[in-house]
């Protein structure tokens, strides 16, 4: 890829030879934090309610000061950025905690530390909602320029970042995200909502998530991975085990209530033409060659709305978790794209 000028910005940021070494390795090491916020001033939700001592976990990373690097996370994430993203994550990567300051936070409904729906009692949120108690973590921790990275619910996150907060986004990455969910995708979730609706209390999850794993997969990453007889149980196709496993997986460690709540705010999620040609803010859009979720060619479309955007494909037969699975080139384009001199 050829060099990246982005605009003039008061910021430096992320640059090897102006900060090498910016931290020890003690303070670039992982912290997971918890914090309440809007105790004096309640959010008010997009559905009119006002939502008071909002419970977020959060990690940080790196050297505390007023730019960060925020990544936001996928459907069934966490705020653990250097568990699920190890080929981004680390010393001379993209995500470079010795360079960056980096936050990630568990999002408003979700089940690892932030408050969830049953402290909710059940209100619908918006990635709106999530991305104003995000807004609010950093603006408690000092933070007054931020860059945001994220795939897939992340990315979405990312749009809605740039929508609600132009003015404190310096740049930002958005990978295999569309900026409105297509009827494709809306009906993938819906029938994993039903499949929990019929079966609640955690086989419904299960298939929820075999439904969801069948979209996050193409047939060539199949073919390649689970051809022939499953090893754990001979004479029965390998997906099939291989469904069933990811299914049993999700259900140990993820809550019913936040898969419903985060697929129908994912679901409600759209910007328009006119938001998408409003926002000015530099953009790394990356499409997945085999993604069938959001399809490469979907993702482009948005890109080509954003009036300051470059597109690049990741070229993959895994399909939308690609990003997560067979990310090598990513990492490269993801840092070229974060370390490219401002005003150069």
């Amino acid at each position: 890829m050829t060099a990246y000028t982005l605009p003039e910005s008061p910021i430096q940021r992320l640059s090897d030879e102006a900060h090498p070494e910016r931290c020890t390795p003690e303070q670039a090491a992982p912290r997971l934090q918890t914090i309440t916020l809007f105790r004096d001033h309640p959010l008010l939700l997009d559905c009119g309610r006002p939502l008071s001592s909002v419970r977020v976990a959060y990690h940080t990373y790196g050297e505390a000061r007023e730019d960060a690097l925020l990544v936001t996370h996928a459907l069934t994430g966490t705020s653990a950025v250097h568990e699920w993203w190890p080929t981004l994550f680390g010393p001379g990567k993209a995500l470079d905690p010795r360079q960056a300051y980096i936050v990630c936070s568990n999002v408003l409904g979700g089940c690892a530390g932030t408050s969830g729906p049953r402290e909710l009692d059940g209100t619908p949120l918006t990635l709106r909602d999530m991305v104003a108690v995000q807004r609010e973590l950093l603006r408690v921790l000092g933070v007054r320029r931020v860059t945001v990275v994220g795939g897939s619910m992340g990315g979405m996150q990312v749009y809605e970042w740039l929508r609600s907060y132009p003015d404190l986004v310096e740049r930002a990455v958005i990978i295999g995200a569309p900026a409105r969910h297509s009827p494709w995708a809306i009906g993938l979730n819906t029938a994993q909502r039903n499949a929990i609706r019929l079966a609640p209390g955690g086989e419904g999850l299960k298939v929820a998530r075999q439904i969801a794993m069948l979209s996050y997969r193409s047939p060539q990453s199949l073919g390649q991975t689970q051809s022939g007889e499953s090893r754990r149980k001979p004479g029965v196709p390998a997906v099939e085990t291989y469904l069933e496993y990811q299914g049993e997986k999700l259900a140990e460690r993820f809550c019913e209530q936040s898969y419903c709540t985060l697929t129908e705010a994912m679901d409600r999620f759209s910007l328009s033409d006119a938001e998408l040609n409003a926002i000015r803010t530099p953009v790394l859009v990356v499409g997945i060659s085999s993604d069938v979720l959001y399809p490469s060619a979907e993702v482009q479309s948005f890109a080509a709305l954003l009036p300051a955007s470059s597109y690049w494909e990741l070229h993959s037969p895994h399909g939308h978790d690609a990003f997560l699975m067979d990310a090598e080139s990513l990492n490269d384009t993801v840092k070229e794209y974060l370390t490219a001199r401002l005003g150069a």
